[in-house]
Formats: structure tokens, C-alpha cells, sequence
């Protein structure tokens, strides 16, 4: 093909000037429109988790007390601010010392009552803790001596003749009579068998905790009897709480830890509206609430 026979190309070349849509500045201004909007989320979920406390300690940084209200310092030349009350200020820093370290009132205590309300109350907060913490052991060794009731099946016939609770003495534990299932022979102070497999699951709890305890025994009226307690009564609820402490030292308490052993008669029933029910013969085991060991007062 010669020169003259070739198509003749024309390419024509179309400029955009600026980008297309109206160029890339758009880009630019949502960037900053997102970043904006980012940092007010971001501020309000700030406002949004801070506390007042916080909020007045941002404000307090960002406006303090000592700027002077002027705009030429205190107005003369090496003038600045003071603590006191001479020389040249805008807005000293006094009225901020004074709301810091206010004078005390001319009718305060003394120094040595302030240090005995503090050693009262810190007294009285450690009663409390020590009460506290006793009151959570107390709660876990009944539950401990319930669960060993409930595992063993020999305890378990027997579980409806305990009774644990705790009172203003302490841990309480009681092993109380029943009809036809007694703790102790008419009219002995032997405990039987019964009563035996009872002192000896209860040593396991006692040996658990610390505290001393006190033993009391307790019998019923005879049926018919105008008296709740008879002559001989006192005689054998102290002999039976006796025998109880033996049984539970020869399974491992510590002889030192008996505090109290005493019989009562039939002077404190279980059950007052009916002095002759067989409930009423128990043999109460303690474990007393002890009192918190204090520091002694030097300064008297």
C-alpha cells in the first residue's frame, strides 16, 4: 500500500481541567466533616462517663482560682500576686488559702478530744468488722455440721433433733428430746448412744473455729406438775450438761476451751406455753461470740 492509499487518523484529546466532579477538594472537606463529628461523639461520651467529681476537677484546671482578672498583670511594673495582703495584685492567691486551710471556730475541742472520737471510732469499726467476720464463720459452720447430717446416714434419722441458730451469745447448738427418742435415760445423766453420735459430729464443727464454749442443760416439767422445775432438776440438767462435756473432750476439744458448764432446770423452756414437752429436755452447746482484743488507752 502506498503513502497516498493510507486512512487518514485524526485523534482528538479531550482535557479536564480541575479533576472530574468538580475536582478532589470535596474529598478534603468530608474528611474534615467526619473528623469533626468524630471528635463530638467522642466528646460526649466522655461528658457522658464522667462523674461530677471529675467534671468539677476538669473545669477547676481549665479556669484556676490565682489567674488575675486584669489583662496588664497588676497594673504596674514587677507587680504581680501575693499571699498576703501588702503589695501590688490583680487577684491574689489568699482567698485560696483561706478556702483550703480555714481557721478553726473559736468553740472547737481539743486536739486530745479529736484524737479520742478518732480512737472511738475506729474502736467501734473494728467491733463491727470482728462481728462481721464472726458472724460469716458462725454461718459456715452450721452449714458445714447440716451437710454432715444430711451425708451420713446414720445422722440423718437424727438431723430433726438438732437445732442450730445463732444468738446475741453466739453459735448456738442444741440436742433436744423428742417423744419416744430421748438423749438421756429417764431421770440419768448418761447420754446414750443416740446422743453420743450427735456430741461427737458436733466436736468436728467446734474443732473448726476457735472460740470458747459454754455447755447448759436443760429438762421439762413432769406432766401434771403445778412446777416447772422440780427439786432434782437442777441437779440433773447440770450433771447431763457435765456428761456432755466429757463426750466431746474425749473426742478432741480442748479441756481449756470449756468456758461455762451449768444447768437451768426448767427455768428457760424451749417451748413456755408447754413446760412438759419432751423439747424442752436439751443440752444447748455455745460457741461464744469473743470480744475483739482492744489496744489499752496509754494516755490515762
Amino acid at each position: 500500500m502506498s503513502l497516498s492509499d493510507r486512512p487518514i487518523l485524526i485523534k482528538k484529546v479531550k482535557k479536564v481541567i480541575g479533576g472530574g466532579h468538580h475536582g478532589g477538594a470535596w474529598k478534603v472537606a468530608y474528611a474534615d466533616f467526619v473528623t469533626a463529628m468524630m471528635a463530638f461523639f467522642l466528646l460526649m461520651w466522655l461528658i457522658n462517663t464522667t462523674d461530677p467529681e471529675q467534671k468539677r476537677g476538669i473545669a477547676e484546671y481549665f479556669a484556676p482560682a490565682s489567674v488575675s482578672q486584669t489583662t496588664s498583670g497588676s497594673g504596674g511594673i514587677l507587680g504581680g500576686t501575693s499571699l498576703g495582703d501588702d503589695g501590688a495584685k490583680g487577684s491574689g492567691a489568699m482567698s485560696v488559702i483561706n478556702q483550703l486551710a480555714p481557721e478553726a471556730p473559736a468553740d472547737a475541742p481539743p486536739e486530745a478530744g479529736q484524737n479520742q472520737n478518732l480512737a472511738a471510732a475506729s474502736e467501734e469499726a473494728l467491733r463491727e468488722e470482728i462481728a462481721r467476720r464472726e458472724a460469716a464463720e458462725f454461718a459456715s459452720a452450721a452449714e458445714s455440721l447440716r451437710q454432715a447430717m444430711q451425708s451420713m446416714p446414720e445422722l440423718a434419722e437424727l438431723s430433726k433433733q438438732l437445732i442450730i441458730d445463732q444468738t446475741p451469745e453466739g453459735l448456738r447448738i442444741q440436742l433436744v428430746d423428742q417423744e419416744g427418742r430421748s438423749m438421756f435415760e429417764q431421770n440419768s445423766a448418761r447420754p446414750n448412744a443416740r446422743a453420743q453420735l450427735l456430741l461427737r459430729t458436733i466436736t468436728r464443727v467446734i474443732n473448726q473455729l476457735p472460740n470458747r464454749i459454754s455447755i447448759t442443760g436443760h429438762t421439762s416439767a413432769a406432766p401434771g406438775s403445778s412446777r416447772a422445775t422440780g427439786p432434782n432438776d437442777w441437779t440433773l440438767s447440770s450433771a447431763r450438761a457435765n456428761a456432755s462435756r466429757l463426750i466431746l473432750q474425749s473426742a478432741g476439744v480442748d479441756p481449756d476451751r470449756v468456758y461455762q458448764v451449768s444447768g437451768k432446770a426448767g427455768s428457760d423452756p424451749l417451748y413456755p406455753d408447754d413446760p412438759t414437752l419432751a423439747g424442752n429436755r436439751r443440752i444447748a452447746i455455745v460457741l461464744l461470740r469473743e470480744a475483739p482484743v482492744l489496744p489499752t488507752d496509754t494516755s490515762l
